[in-house]
């Protein structure tokens, strides 16, 4: 008979499937419900290909979006991506385009015929399970669903690369967490370039320490062209006791450039250049404050390259659960489908730092760890010793089974079962079914994975990713590309004579050859922005550039944009440049350009904040919206979870009471029939522990439903009135009971109010800039270089 939906709906737990009892008898109406805050103490996945490890992590994170709980999941086969194939009508022709023409031969069908057969296999699964179409569109609607391919454009480009971003301010602070993002970053890109060189006393990782260290300490940014020039010619003159020529002469230098070069050159580094940057919050905050699902597809990459992308991803991670406030709720999920190689018991490859650390501290911000992997040798069992979940599946050999009961003893905790006990478990087991043992629960239990809500379609290559995008999916959405202006045919070889008092300087050229410098008007403005109601007191500098026009008049800085490019006295040598428009520039433009700049600062460069009054809560500055959102939903799940927890301890002692005074009714009975007696006793230790489960199903081994709560209550009812003698126990129980039906009645309604109460409102405020405070400097003209290809394309050159 199939589960239930109350049995698995409940606040704060992920239905991942149910138990089997010693026998290996499925019990599907036990469902296992998996406590979120457990994920903190981080879980770990152990089986052979085939086992059902990736089914295991896709209903977890089907679970955890439903739960508004953000994933970013690490997805180094391509199994990943199923999760965007959900299909609410469970049709043929929904599950028709994803059909494997190779696998319907092979089952003697045609692709039609496939798709019909996986539409009614998906359904009646899902139907068995307690599932349908209702649960796949909510699964649906609770996330944004993206996959990313860094040094790809198959799905989301992301690039590590297009900007070396600063940390923020408290990592910055933090000297150990500085000195652990430069050496990751470090050791990251000598691994992607391909140098072969120890990061700890290679010139090479010390010089770009030095060069990052120095950068990101004063909170300055820099890109991968910048880089390079910091490797000719670095800022600094010394590294340690010896000045910089001792330690690496400039001969040397210049060939390590080269060859930095020579990468970012190449096709694969122009791959790596594109799209956007790492950025935690945006992986994590979906459109409109969802929670997001942000699969990064690793399959295409090389060892080379997913090594240093993956370290560089745990770094960024590593600097963000840092800077977030404590929590005992789960915030959000890393997952990671094949562990091999980045958590080597021996070796100490660049990513095992980060993911020990991350092992280690992220508990506190409410980051949870999944890890799988196929072979117990891929993993450091000291490292584990911090996971307080192990997932394990069918193992490859007896030597593995030895390993993992070998890393269970250095786990440590209380075993409830003997080694050999473990042992016989762990050799019975079948595909979907696991061992789980939670240090947060009393004793090892066996499960069967539930059926997933995603269609399982193999590994996805790059385009199976390109048509998640076609599919309505927006994966393979990339960033417009800077808008070129129509440049004049008339070129000169260096800029024209302005009016005395006018500066002219020049933005940093990044690109190969000589620029085409365009005229723009440009300033460097520092803006105060204070308001003690939104509690903000800021600071913020920028950089504006507007294009000179001699008709723009009053709106000159209407269409002004910050550039992060820095700017220079001098311009690139051989570069050309683009007449000034004519009437653009005269002795009284810099007057004219200031007044009209600080009017338009004050009147549209407000600073934007979000409020959600019910929680007096308001963001920082640069949270974006969605991330604001994000915050108030992680603060509703606390709000939640706590709620919860009052719940348990308030009606816990009321239904343990109410137990032994049915125990104590029915024990009034043990005088008539052994039978009888043994009958009643069992009813009545069930009924506590039945509703405790039903309602918040804190334990694996006793998650129930209400409607095992109901049969219980009747068979006490039954048991109690089989003997005369005791027509007045029965009407005491009966008493009891109707009391425990109304106690179960309330419990159910205060949970479901927790779970529909409407969620907080949003508000938006601006802020505008302190008049007194605001200050302009170095006014005037500035050239921004363009590219002018062969072809006569105009591209970006800053």
């Amino acid at each position: 008979m199939p589960v239930s939906p109350d049995a698995f709906e409940k606040l704060g737990l992920f239905y991942l499937g149910a138990a089997i009892d010693r026998s290996g008898e499925l019990q599907i109406d036990h469902p296992i419900l998996y406590d979120a805050r457990d994920l903190t103490t981080h879980a770990v996945a152990l089986g052979m290909t085939g086992s059902g490890k990736t089914g295991l992590g896709i209903a977890l994170i089907e679970e955890a979006l439903l739960d508004g709980v953000p994933v970013i999941a690490i997805d180094p086969k391509g199994d990943m991506g199923n999760l965007l194939l959900q299909f609410p009508g469970l049709s043929a022709a929904e599950f028709e385009p994803w059909i494997d023409e190779g696998e319907a031969s092979r089952n003697g069908r045609t692709r039609a015929e496939h798709a019909h057969f996986m539409a009614d296999l998906w359904r009646k699964g899902l139907a068995d399970w307690g599932e349908g179409p209702a649960r796949i569109e909510a699964l649906k609607k609770s996330a944004d669903f993206r996959v990313y391919t860094p040094g790809s454009s198959a799905g989301r480009p992301l690039s590590p690369l297009a900007s070396l971003s600063a940390p923020s301010e408290a990592v910055r602070n933090d000297a150990e967490a500085l000195r652990d993002r430069v050496s990751g970053s470090v050791a990251g890109l000598l691994t992607l370039v391909g140098v072969d060189a120890d990061t700890t006393a290679s010139r090479e990782a010390v010089l770009l320490a030095a060069i990052l260290g120095q950068a990101w300490q004063a909170g300055n940014s820099l890109d991968f062209p910048g880089l390079i020039r910091q490797v000719q010619s670095p800022s600094m003159t010394q590294i340690g006791v010896f000045d910089l020529e001792t330690f690496y002469p400039g001969k040397d230098r210049f060939a390590f450039a080269l060859k930095l070069n020579a990468f970012l050159a190449s096709p694969a580094g122009a791959t790596w250049m594109q799209g956007e940057g790492i950025n935690i919050g945006r992986l994590l905050a979906g459109e409109g404050g969802k929670p997001a699902l942000s699969v990064i597809s690793i399959a295409h990459l090389d060892e080379q390259q997913r090594m240093f992308f993956v370290t560089l991803l745990l770094n960024e991670l590593l600097a963000w659960s840092r800077t977030q406030p404590g929590t005992t709720t789960l915030r959000a999920i890393l997952y990671m489908d094949e562990l091999f190689g980045y958590l080597p018991p021996v070796a100490m490859p660049p990513s095992k730092k980060p993911l020990l650390s991350l092992l280690k501290q992220a508990r506190a911000s409410g980051l949870g760890l999944c890890l799988a992997t196929q072979n117990p040798a891929d993993l450091d069992y000291k490292a584990l010793s911090n996971i307080g979940t192990w997932f394990m599946g069918r193992l490859q050999t007896e030597r593995d089974k030895i390993r993992v009961l070998d890393g269970l003893e250095q786990v440590g905790g209380e075993q409830t079962l003997s080694r050999s006990e473990l042992g016989d478990l762990l050799s019975g087991l079948d595909k979907r079914q696991f061992l789980v043992r939670n240090v947060h629960e009393d004793a090892p239990v066996l499960m069967q994975v539930r059926w997933v809500m995603s269609y399982l379609a193999g590994p996805l290559n790059k385009s199976g990713i390109q048509r998640l995008g076609q599919g309505g999916k927006s994966t393979a959405t990339q960033p417009e590309p800077a808008k070129a202006p129509e440049m004049p045919k008339a070129h000169t070889e260096s800029p024209p004579a302005l009016p005395p008092g006018i500066q002219q300087r020049y933005l940093r050229f990044t690109g190969a050859g000589s620029p085409l410098y365009r005229p723009t008007v440009g300033a460097h403005v520092t803006l105060h922005f204070a308001n003690a109601g939104l509690d903000v007191d800021s600071w913020t500098e920028k950089t504006l550039v507007a294009d000179l026009d001699s008709k723009a008049g009053v709106t000159l800085w209407d269409d002004a944009v910050a550039v992060d490019a820095e700017v220079l006295d001098e311009a690139v040598p051989g570069a050309r440049f683009a007449a000034l428009p004519a009437g653009s520039v005269g002795p009284k433009s810099p007057g004219k350009w200031q007044s009209l700049l600080k009017t338009t600062l004050y009147k549209d460069h407000q600073m934007t904040l979000w409020r959600c009054s019910s929680l007096k809560l308001v963001s920082t500055v640069g949270e974006t919206r969605e991330e604001f959102a994000m915050r108030v939903n992680e603060q509703g799940r606390e709000a939640r979870d706590l709620a919860v927890e009052k719940l348990r301890a308030r009606y816990t002692p009321k239904l343990q009471r109410l137990g032994e005074r049915i125990r104590t009714a029915e024990q009034r009975v043990e005088k008539e029939e052994a039978r009888q007696e043994q009958q009643a006793m069992s009813t009545a230790v069930s009924i506590g522990s039945t509703v405790i489960g039903a309602l918040f199903g804190r334990k694996l081994s006793s998650a129930g439903n209400i409607s095992r709560a109901g049969a219980a209550i009747r068979s006490a009812s039954r048991a109690s009135g089989k003997t005369q003698d005791i027509r007045q126990a029965r009407e005491k129980v009966d008493d009891l009971v109707e009391e425990l039906g109304a106690l179960n009645e309330e419990l159910q309604t205060r949970p479901l109010a927790l779970k529909t109460s409407d969620a907080p409102s949003i508000e938006e405020k601006s802020v505008a800039p302190r008049k007194a405070d605001i200050s302009i400097s170095g006014l005037g003209v500035v050239w921004k270089p363009w590219i002018l290809r062969e072809d006569g394309v105009i591209e970006k050159g800053w």
